[in-house]
């Protein structure tokens, strides 16, 4: 498996992103190419007292770099040679397997639409976190920031990739798919809700997705389906609301455990637990989020990601391509268009 790494995308590049390409061609034995300004990914090796380049790295000269206040629209013309550009280009030429960036999101969903392109039939790639919840896997919820408006044609397309993508990651044949509003009764919401609500309610009844009804917030925590559909605005508010609980529930539970001797000893008893529970919420052990809808593996990790949170991000970008999730998707869509 090769993976094409931007090394210069995110808040920590590119010693971070260097150091966990590192780790992650040592873990899963695959070869990544490390996109960005030779000079400072040397430098980034040799703080890590590498001297010669490590078994499985390579790296692939870019003399831009994509900035957060850089416009999407326009990155592909205004920087032609930077990393993200020339990666996806490589990506698309097929000389990696996947894709991975800590860059900036409208950036990235330009770059990968234009370069290298959405499925045919996809209208807008979408976001997919799989979220901590109740479900024994998680929950895939699609858009989480991608599109922040969308129309219900959008948010269809979203479920029927949301579901292809659940069955390949999580195994599960018949996933529950559930569109994110304020209520269950199918009046609820604003038109983009209510107008949805019918579409999935009719894919539904022709066996097309196991559509259950709306799901409010709380029921998707608790894992009332396996797959939510939302705007990429209000998904990115139930994703950012999930991180802030997780860090909330953590610094509360470290209150409690740490108030008195008999407490600390509890929480010996329970360290590996309260990790486990950490890890659920931890971007670092999740890595990064698959970009929908386009034709080749595309993973986003977080802007802030560190080495570990990188290593983990370049993993996801693996299996996706293992899994051949975009081919999937793409012979989902062929069904549901009576293409087969």
């Amino acid at each position: 498996m090769r993976i094409i790494v931007d090394a210069m995308g995110g808040d920590n590049a590119p010693f971070e992103i260097v150091k966990g390409a590192v780790m992650a061609a040592e873990k899963y034995r695959a070869e990544i190419v490390l996109y960005g300004k030779g000079e400072e990914i040397l430098r980034s090796l040799e703080k890590l007292d590498i001297k010669d380049l490590p078994n499985g790295i390579e790296i692939a000269h870019a003399d831009e770099v994509v900035e957060m206040e850089d416009n999407p629209s326009t990155i592909i013309k205004s920087k032609p040679n930077s990393s993200m550009v020339l990666g996806l280009r490589m990506l698309r030429n097929g000389g990696g397997d996947a894709f991975v960036s800590a860059g900036s999101t409208g950036a990235l969903l330009a770059c990968a639409t234009f370069i290298v392109r959405r499925i045919g039939g996809i209208r807008r790639a979408a976001l997919a976190p799989v979220i901590p919840t109740g479900a024994e896997h998680g929950t895939v919820l699609i858009d989480c920031g991608a599109t922040a408006e969308c129309t219900p044609d959008y948010l269809m397309q979203f479920a029927y990739m949301g579901k292809s993508y659940a069955q390949s990651l999580m195994g599960i044949e018949s996933p529950r798919v559930g569109l994110l509003n304020i209520g269950t009764e199918e009046t609820k919401g604003t038109e983009l809700q209510t107008q949805t609500y019918k579409l999935l309610k009719e894919a539904g009844e022709k066996g097309e997705i196991n559509f259950i009804s709306n799901i409010e917030a709380k029921e998707v925590l608790l894992g009332g389906c396996d797959v939510v559909v939302s705007d990429g605005y209000t998904g990115n508010i139930l994703l950012k609301s999930i991180e802030g609980c997780g860090a909330l529930f953590m610094s509360e539970i470290k209150k409690i455990l740490l108030k008195s001797t008999k407490t600390k000893i509890a929480a010996g008893l329970i360290k590996n637990d309260l990790a486990s529970f950490k890890n659920r919420f931890s971007a670092s052990s999740v890595g990064g989020t698959a970009l929908l809808g386009i034709s080749k593996p595309v993973i986003k990790a977080h802007g802030s990601s560190k080495a570990d949170a990188i290593c983990a991000a370049i993993g996801q970008a693996i299996k996706t391509a293992e899994l051949d999730v975009a081919e999937k998707i793409t012979e989902h869509i062929k069904m549901t268009r009576g293409e087969n």
